[in-house]
């Protein structure tokens, strides 16, 4: 075999300004350093350059897989959507499951690198190695399903995959994404929003598995790896098929788990503990809502929970019921009811919003009114109140158009920057640092603002995997934090599914890559892979403005207002955690020395 192994050597560049598309062999010696997906993707997007603004035709938006996307590799159907976030300011990678990833690669192509910006809506088409861009005037202003049915119509649905934006990335919402043909989404930090200002409408994909999977460069070692990963998987305690908990419930299963703890922030995390959380919790959408058990791409999990309401004024069928999007309408915003909650996710995947930030947009809405610091009424609990408030911002009507700018945004544009539970302007999602100490840290230094899967400390805090790790002890978590950080950097370029680290391991990674590139690899060797793509998104943040300790903070309630619940008297102590990482990450206050960069040969030495 030529070439790494995995990957199919061949990159589509899309020129939006002059509306051309051109191919180009993948760089090998850069796939090597960075591995795919994220860490290939965060490269290309830091040689673009830190200081482009993310709403102009210079901005990059890759679309990326890794070397073992496609392949027999269990949960490697993930695709990573990588561009300068116009929430945040810094880099960001945003991921989807499904089969979208698998289906690129089966066309021949490894990613996708869109730059400039069309005079009218496109979508391009990709099949058998080749992209053309077609005229997406009919479809924009379209919400996503309308969007995905008519080009399924337009280039027959069998083999097809669709990712597409809805009004809400048209309306430069910034935190639009972008969602799929199966309801999965690439929805924080406003990749859709990107693509809504280079008029970019969908991206859709010709191709079928037959013929066409990754080739291996050691084909009976990587059959043998592969099937070591797969048991890993299926004896699993959280991932076991249809007996783990992440199958059985999917990600809901965690709303319990967490408030039960004193970690689940509840009405703008004013407190930590939801007294009616069992109304939107895993447990009770089984029992009431669930419809189906749908999975992604080689994946025997099956974590997505398709849900129904078959009637009244909350009818709707979505795919799916996340913990993360459950909270952020629910507890967060102090609602209970998981058939409204049902239908408001629904709405966010239809208008391409980040059902995260327009949870945390509403509560400080919310807040915001309870303090009478704006005009409007806006209610906690409130569910058609919010379902209309959803729908202007997707619209950017009213107060709509000003939450549309970001929560963050939003609450300094009133006075009140202590209301957005943000951090470098993305707000958290559904663990309150106060009940986790782990994970508030991984808040505070996350390369793409607030952000749990970055590093899933919760996995050791609260799950006990690889091994318990008291959820309320400081010393230690900055270590933790960075084990985390650099395995889930690494597993996101290979880019397989971080629901994996439950039950893989670093040596289980490096065996699949080194048998699908051909590459030796080791598990310190992957952890210092994901340490050199750490470090990229660090000083590629350094050189975009983010050089202080400062900008590595958590808001003020989290530090000074105590929890609540089985949390009751605790806050974060994020300074002591910050220094402990700090020293063994090797940066100074936050900014990545040269001599670090130079280890890790992310510059000459």
């Amino acid at each position: 075999m030529v070439g790494l192994g995995g990957f199919k050597h061949q990159e589509l560049v899309v020129d939006l300004t002059a509306g051309s598309v051109t191919t180009r062999p993948l760089n090998e010696e850069l796939a090597r350093q960075y591995i795919g997906g994220r860490g290939l993707g965060v490269k290309y997007v830091f040689d673009n350059g830190p200081n482009v603004e993310p709403f102009s035709p210079e901005n990059i938006l890759c679309f990326m897989t890794g070397p073992v996307t496609g392949s027999l590799a269990p949960m490697s159907g993930r695709l990573a959507v990588v561009t300068k976030s116009p929430l945040t300011g810094t880099v960001t990678d945003s991921h989807m499951g499904g089969w979208s990833a698998a289906r690129m690669k089966w066309a021949g192509i490894d990613n996708i690198i869109v730059r400039g910006r069309s005079e009218k809506p496109v979508y391009l088409y990709v099949e058998n190695g080749e992209g053309k861009l077609f005229d997406a005037s009919d479809l924009w202003g379209k919400g996503v399903r309308t969007t995905v049915k008519l080009l399924k119509e337009r280039h027959g649905a069998d083999d097809l995959s669709v990712i597409a934006i809805g009004p809400g990335g048209e309306n430069l919402v910034r935190f639009a994404g972008f969602i799929n043909e199966n309801d999965r989404a690439a929805g924080r930090g406003g990749t859709g929003a990107v693509a809504g200002y280079k008029r970019l409408k969908a991206i859709v994909i010709k191709a079928s598995q037959k013929g066409n999977l990754p080739q291996p460069s050691d084909p009976e070692a990587n059959r043998k790896a592969t099937q070591k990963a797969l048991k890993a998987i299926v004896e699993g305690a959280v991932t076991a098929p249809r007996k783990g908990g992440l199958s059985v419930y999917g990600t809901n299963v965690l709303t319990n788990i967490i408030n039960e703890v004193g970690a689940l922030p509840t009405r703008n995390a004013k407190e930590t503990y939801f007294a009616e959380a069992e109304g939107h919790s895993g447990e009770m959408v089984n029992r009431t809502l669930l419809v189906a058990d749908n999975t992604c791409h080689a994946c025997p999990v099956a974590c997505k929970k398709e849900v129904e309401v078959k009637s009244g004024k909350y009818k709707t069928r979505t795919e799916s019921f996340e913990y993360e999007s459950g909270w952020a309408l629910g507890a967060n915003c102090g609602l209970s009811n998981a058939e409204a909650i049902a239908f408001m996710i629904n709405q966010c995947n239809e208008y391409g919003i980040d059902t995260i930030e327009v949870g945390h947009a509403l509560s400080v809405a919310m807040e915001a009114s309870e303090r009478g610091l704006i005009t409007e009424t806006v209610r906690f609990g409130d569910a058609d109140q919010m379902i209309e408030l959803i729908e202007d911002i997707a619209f950017r009507r009213g107060l709509g158009d000003e939450l549309a700018e970001g929560p963050a945004r939003f609450a300094q544009a009133i006075g009140a920057p202590e209301l957005s539970m943000s951090v470098k302007g993305q707000s958290i999602p559904a663990y309150d640092p106060r009940g986790i100490q782990g994970i508030g840290l991984g808040y505070a230094t996350s390369n793409r603002g607030a952000c749990h899967l970055r590093g899933y400390s919760v996995a050791a805090e609260i799950m006990g995997i690889p091994e318990p790790v008291d959820r309320l002890v400081v010393e230690g978590k900055g270590a933790l934090l960075k084990l985390f950080q650099d395995l889930h950097a690494f597993s996101d370029s290979m880019d397989i599914c971080k629901f994996s680290s439950f039950s893989e391991t670093a040596h289980h990674y490096a065996e699949q890559y080194a048998t699908m590139t051909g590459i030796p690899m080791t598990a310190d060797d992957v952890l210092k892979a994901g340490e050199r793509i750490y470090n990229l998104e660090r000083y590629y943040n350094n050189l975009a403005g983010f050089k202080r300790r400062e900008d590595d903070l958590l808001p003020e309630r989290f530090l000074k207002e105590p929890g609540t619940g089985h949390s009751a008297g605790q806050v974060s102590h994020l300074q002591a955690m910050l220094d402990e990482y700090y020293q063994v990450r090797g940066w100074k206050d936050g900014v990545v020395p040269e001599e670090k960069l130079k280890e890790l040969g992310i510059v000459s030495a």
